[in-house]
């Protein structure tokens, strides 16, 4: 039978050790050994007190072991999270990277255009006035749809601001030159569009206005349009820009609703169904080599010296 020291000795371990059963059974047991052996109660407390202090040992051992276990499976744990988000991020890293789309300015889509739009790239050397131009090849090339005042010659009003505009952007520059049916004019002058910068599609306007040399300078009232068949691949566009170019009066257009030179857009007299020989006067040439000598810049229908022999394109102007 407990006495009350040893009751009291057990209910305080029980309630200040939550602990599992075998730690209870030992507990009983040595309690037992006590009461049988006739201990003093100074006896039990000192055995009780040596129970105590081996339990908070293993107990503290146990919970630091816990806690090691605890706290090495969340570094594992979290090793393996580390190793998981590096072997993601490697993954990522390796995927392939989407192919870059292909640019205008690329070396292989350059060279694809070039070919598809018959495009030939040249130097300019020299400047004869704002439409004709030399290369380094000793071509001579006229540009084709447009015409810009004369500074050669003949002057006409805004013929050198027309060539000074024309040497500024082509001086010396490497350009492309581009056909559209016809190789070369009656002066042996190859007929081409000068393209400042490869088109990506040679019949959208914004590329035209963008990088056509031939549009700019309609664009920027240097000339005005002037079609000739059978190139008329872009005379549309050229009147476009010259109606754009008279309507805010920039350049030759500042002049006059007929601009300075001769163009599409012209007012014209009619055409008879039978050009006159001449205008009444007498003065007759042999070819246009002897009229310029007299006239430089040629004649019109009305000048006594006209003879529509010498008026090849039926312009009502010969020897131009």
């Amino acid at each position: 039978m407990l006495t009350n020291g040893k009751r009291r000795a057990r209910g305080f371990l029980q309630a200040l050790f939550i602990i599992d059963d075998q730690f209870k059974d030992i507990i009983e047991l040595l309690l037992k050994l006590s009461t049988t052996r006739g201990e003093s109660k100074l006896t039990l407390k000192l055995r009780l007190l040596s129970i105590l202090s081996s339990i908070l040992f293993v107990g503290g051992c146990a919970s630091s072991e816990t806690e090691i276990q605890v706290k090495s499976k969340d570094h594992v744990e979290s090793q393996e999270n580390g190793n998981q988000n590096e072997v993601q991020l490697e993954l990522t890293d390796d995927e392939p990277e989407e192919k870059p789309e292909e640019k205008p300015d690329d070396p292989q889509v350059t060279k694809d255009f070039v070919s598809l739009y018959g495009l030939e790239q040249v130097a300019i050397s020299r400047i004869v006035d704002g439409d004709t131009v030399v290369l380094q090849d000793g071509r001579k090339v006229r540009l084709i749809g447009i015409n810009t005042p004369e500074s050669t010659t003949r002057t006409e009003v805004y013929g050198e601001e027309a060539k000074e505009y024309t040497t500024n952007e082509l001086d010396g520059r490497n350009v492309w030159i581009q056909k559209d049916v016809s190789e070369t004019d009656r002066y042996s002058r190859h007929l081409r569009i000068i393209w400042l910068d490869v088109p990506t599609d040679d019949m959208n306007e914004t590329e035209i206005r963008k990088k056509m040399f031939n549009a700019h300078l309609v664009l920027n009232g240097f000339a005005e349009p002037s079609t000739y068949p059978p190139d008329v691949k872009y005379s549309e566009y050229f009147l476009k820009f010259a109606r754009e170019a008279r309507e805010s009066n920039t350049g030759l257009w500042g002049y006059g609703p007929d601009g300075t030179t001769k163009g599409d857009m012209d007012k014209r007299a009619p055409k008879s169904s039978s050009p006159p020989a001449s205008s009444g006067g007498n003065e007759s040439y042999q070819n246009c080599t002897e009229l310029r000598k007299i006239y430089p810049d040629g004649v019109p229908s009305t000048h006594p010296a006209y003879s529509s022999k010498h008026d090849r394109d039926k312009d009502n102007w010969a020897c131009e």
